[in-house]
């Protein structure tokens, strides 16, 4: 069964392909469109999806469900159409108008369209969180797990606690937005001290939020207006009041600024072990899955077995809205369809690839060379920036040794390559890209890394002095970059 799932509307529209219950396709829109973080529809990677199933899908899953805002009638759009085709909208939300409230909440629509020629294309919406937990769930190797998704917004869900057994997930508790936790801060937060950051993080739990014994908070909103989507600004001048005036984009930052991100980090940290443990009071599982945008937060998810009763944890390379194209299918081809085959996505090669005819009639100027790996080592090795391609694009927005800017790890080269290529805050780390014998991939785990001499430069390390490896198996990968810059011997590039 092939089953076409994606996910547009908001951020980093994607599309991805399920047969069988296996991720054998997938891309983000943005690959093909060269626009970071494009939205719209995924005309793209969809048609590029559908050019690799070679023959016609089973079904498509929306990775949004607008039918769960059908909750509340809304008399003026159910009952007074703008333009006809609104109708798919006020017919239904009429009729759930009749039902007892209780049975109002809509997990998924299954919309047919009957085409010509006794053709019908299934399409269903799929409840934001709920691609959420099978993007973790579905995709990790655990016959049963709690799962936990967490990210600013889905339709009105912010946190989710689910439990995964076999091909089903059942979930266990919500909450709401505008009570969310998603947060940018753990890079900046590495360049604060423990001194400054202690008044702001007691600041904060005391005037800007509380959090239950279970981790669901609740914001004071007097300091937020995100919800109001019409207004600008996710803060109100009550926020300013607590922490001063808000950074315009390009000032300087300074010590406030990296003391306000450490608290941040902190608090999450704290948010997060808190539903962890609740996840697992409620299940009694032993292996925890997460998923959401919130879990980009790799420094977080580094603590979670140390913090947690939990024994495993998995994360899958895309947790972030990116990876819903495949939570979407999975959930429709598992969840919804019953189905009963799942295959643990052990690599995320799932893109384009183009061979050295396709590259020749490009615009590129490019030459052949017998050992691309070793030319590559001396390279990196005489300080030089290489742009680095080869086999199937990763799915997602992160870089992991297929389509990647590569470097060695030295003192200055975050600056060389944010000058010459990525353009972006310089607080943000690189990741290094290792060669590994034996590594469980794609956990968004980094790792501990001592203030020896030996160990790989402050180009590569973030909050708490950890670095976040791109550990590549050998089988997946057959080619990989080592580093070979004189003096101590770490098999380590800086990447992008």
């Amino acid at each position: 069964m092939k089953v076409l799932g994606f996910n547009h509307d908001m951020y980093i529209p994607s599309a991805a392909l399920v047969v069988d219950g296996e991720v054998v396709t997938g891309a983000t829109e943005e690959r093909f469109t060269q626009q970071k973080r494009t939205r719209g529809f995924p005309r793209r990677a969809v048609q590029y999806c559908l050019d690799q199933a070679g023959t016609s899908i089973d079904a498509v899953a929306n990775a949004w469900n607008r039918g769960v805002y059908m909750q509340k009638f809304n008399p003026l759009v159910s009952s007074s159409r703008r333009f006809k085709s609104e109708s798919l909208y006020s017919a239904p939300d009429n009729l759930l108008s009749m039902f007892p409230s209780d049975l109002r909440d809509v997990d998924h629509i299954h919309q047919r369209l009957a085409l010509s020629g006794s053709k019908a294309l299934d399409v269903y919406f799929v409840t934001h969180h709920r691609v959420h937990t099978a993007n973790a769930f579905f995709l990790s190797p655990f016959e049963e797990a709690a799962i936990i998704t967490a990210d600013s917004q889905g339709e009105v869900e912010s946190t989710t606690i689910a439990h995964g057994k076999g091909n089903t997930i059942k979930v266990l508790r919500t909450q709401n937005h505008p009570h969310s936790d998603e947060w940018k801060v753990m890079a900046l937060a590495a360049y604060s001290t423990p001194a400054a950051t202690k008044p702001i993080e007691e600041l904060l739990r005391r005037e800007v939020l509380q959090i239950g014994e279970d981790g669901f908070l609740e914001l004071h909103l007097r300091s937020f207006k995100d919800f109001l989507h019409e207004l600008p600004f996710l803060c109100t001048p009550a926020m300013a009041e607590l922490l001063g005036p808000p950074r315009a984009e390009n000032d300087a930052l300074d010590e406030h600024h990296y003391a306000i991100a450490a608290a941040m980090q902190n608090i999450v940290e704290d948010i997060a072990f808190r539903l962890m443990r609740e996840a697992q009071r409620l299940t009694g599982a032993k292996n925890i899955c997460a998923a959401g945008g919130f879990f980009m937060n790799s420094v977080l998810n580094g603590r979670i077995l140390a913090n947690t009763p939990f024994q495993e944890v998995y994360i899958s390379s895309s947790p972030d809205d990116s990876g819903n194209a495949i939570g979407a299918a999975a959930y429709l081809y598992n969840q919804i369809l019953g189905q009963p085959k799942r295959h643990y996505l052990t690599y995320n090669y799932l893109g384009p690839d183009y061979s050295d005819t396709e590259i020749a009639k490009s615009r590129l100027s490019a030459k052949i060379v017998a050992d691309p790996s070793e030319s590559a080592a001396q390279l990196l090795a005489d300080e030089a920036v290489i742009g680095w391609f080869q086999g199937r694009m990763e799915f997602g927005q992160r870089a992991l040794g297929i389509c990647s800017i590569l470097a060695d790890r030295g003192h200055d080269t975050k600056v060389k390559v944010n000058a010459a290529v990525k353009f972006r805050e310089l607080f943000r780390p690189s990741s290094t890209l290792m060669a590994r014998a034996d590594c469980r991939p794609y956990k968004r785990i980094p790792l501990s890394v001592s203030t020896h001499r030996s160990a790989p430069s402050t180009s590569v390390l973030a909050f708490r002095s950890s670095s976040t490896p791109r550990s590549i198996r050998m089988k997946n990968r057959p080619c990989v970059v080592p580093s070979t810059r004189s003096g101590p011997s770490i098999p380590v590039a800086l990447m992008h």
